[in-house]
């Protein structure tokens, strides 16, 4: 067993703020044997049931927290601590306060059956209530989490960690063996595996847990009160539409103004040089309160995409970014699609804005993929992006191949790199299929108006970013140059709301 819920609370909660919110648990006629039970367990436990709720200050902000007893029957869940449970989230909802969940638990309590197990529906029902509320729900799985906790309120979290070394699983071992005549395979139900497998966000020891929450409530802490989709955002919107003179002016003075100069075959082959800085390097330099977040919480992950919570500046946002570098080993596959969808969804439910960040030699062409549907995910990538409902950027910020990067492109702004580009195909396959041939990919790309500066003419890109005279020659000066105008338009974006799917598809219709 790990931490009690009296040991956790004085170790990530400031010291001397928790007040509990709990009452005294009632009990309807339960059996004999059973009350003997309840008693040895609060004499055991030192708590009067398997579920102790408050509140509390984490860095001096208020947050509601509920926690397992595991010492309690093994942190198994009653009727009694449903409704304690259920109050304690349904009171946070109402308060409006962001809610800590620390998981320890068996599951249902065998002593009550049925009438227990049937708790986890409505337990369910109270936190998908707080997260529709967009209240943050963060959860921390101890050791261990099993059974209908595990199914219910210890996997509903918009972030979830789990303490290092921890059994987390539906069933539990024990009463696998039993069932089975043999023992459940070892090293898959512990913290590592799950991370492993995009299935939590992180592995994090008790003592850091307190820092990782401040993190992610400082960012949250910026949104603004409301982000709703309305005629005024759609004026608001319009106003900074692509072709606009005025804004196109306002780009030229910030951003170094006119590129036309800039040759394509020369940018492209800027983009693609090995010490050119990526997704990591703008995060590392330009971000602040990065919380790395990992997965689909389905069982995938993509080491290839990028997505964290973060702010730039004074403005929040999830990142989903593509690392160049680890997609030249493992393309991006349908597992990191299916990624930046759920973290699409997050977003929107956190009312946060989306960066997408492009720089990919192409999506992954292989059996595998073609197995994992990888045209399909591209495609509910796109119709997500278009249809989320929280503002979206889009940042070029070097190579741009093939769908893989499309699917990252729509947005109701977007920033391009100076040497960014985006093409059907890279140049030397454009060049294959009309030429039979590699060698007129320079031809190619020029033809096809890749670069940043083309698109921007047509209305595709926003606004672009000065490289002086290449990003790979200035990397930190370059980074905080792109974090400073993600900050502009994410705050203009966060004043304005959302745009329109309608609008957002507008753009490539010249």
């Amino acid at each position: 067993m790990g931490l009690t819920s009296a040991e956790l609370i004085d170790l990530v909660l400031d010291a001397g703020t928790w007040t509990s919110w709990d009452t005294p648990p009632s009990y309807a006629a339960i059996p004999e044997a059973y009350a003997a039970d309840l008693a040895r367990a609060r004499e055991r436990a030192g708590t009067d049931e398997s579920v102790v709720t408050g509140e509390a200050r984490i860095a001096g902000r208020r947050v509601a927290v509920v926690l397992s007893e595991f010492r309690f029957l093994a942190g198994s869940i009653g009727r009694a601590s449903a409704e304690r449970l259920i109050a304690a989230v349904e009171r946070a909802t109402r308060e409006g306060l962001p809610l800590l969940a620390g998981p320890a638990s068996g599951g249902t309590r065998m002593q009550e059956g049925t009438p227990a197990f049937v708790q986890m529906v409505r337990i369910a029902e109270a936190v998908t209530r707080h997260k529709a509320a967009g209240l943050p729900y963060l959860v921390y799985l101890r050791h261990p989490t099993t059974g209908g906790v595990m199914a219910s309120w210890g996997s509903l979290g918009h972030v979830t960690v789990a303490e290092p070394g921890a059994l987390l699983g539906f069933l539990g071992p024990k009463v696998y063996e039993v069932l089975n005549g043999r023992p459940f395979p070892a090293g898959v139900q512990v913290s590592e595996n799950l991370f492993a497998h995009g299935l939590v966000d992180g592995v994090v020891p008790p003592d850091e847990l307190a820092g990782l929450v401040d993190r992610v409530l400082t960012i949250l802490d910026l949104r603004p009160e409301k982000s709703p989709r309305s005629a005024e955002t759609s004026l608001a919107s319009a106003e900074r539409s692509p072709g606009d003179a005025s804004a196109d002016a306002s780009d030229a003075s910030a951003d170094g103004g006119d590129f036309s100069a800039v040759d394509t075959w020369d940018a492209i082959t800027r983009s693609r040089r090995a010490d050119r800085p990526g997704a990591r390097a703008l995060l590392r330099i330009a971000a602040s309160d990065v919380v790395p977040l990992n997965g689909t919480g389905q069982g995938e992950r993509d080491p290839g995409l990028i997505i964290a919570l973060a702010r730039f500046g004074s403005a929040p946002c999830l990142v989903l970014a593509q690392d160049r570098r680890e997609q030249a080993h493992q393309p991006l596959g349908p597992e990191g699609l299916r990624e930046a969808q759920r973290g699409m969804k997050l977003a929107a439910g956190l009312g946060l804005p989306v960066v997408t960040v492009i720089d990919t030699p192409g999506a992954a062409l292989s059996p595998e993929a073609e197995n994992g549907g990888i045209a399909g995910e591209i495609a509910r990538t796109l119709g997500t992006l278009v249809n989320v409902e929280t503002p979206t950027l889009s940042l070029m910020l070097g190579e741009g191949n093939g769908g893989g990067a499309l699917a990252f492109l729509p947005a109701d702004r977007v920033v391009a790199a100076q040497h960014a580009w985006l093409s059907p195909l890279p140049p030397e396959g454009a060049s294959a299929i009309v030429h039979g041939d590699s060698d007129h990919a320079a031809e190619m790309a020029e033809a096809q108006r890749v670069l940043a500066v083309d698109l921007r003419q047509i209305g595709v890109v926003d606004r672009i970013v000065a490289e002086s005279p290449d990003a790979a020659d200035e990397p930190e000066t370059f980074c905080r140059r792109v974090g400073a105008v993600l900050e502009d338009e994410l705050l203009a974006l966060l004043a304005s709301g959302p745009g329109e799917p309608t609008a957002r598809a507008a753009r490539y219709a010249g």
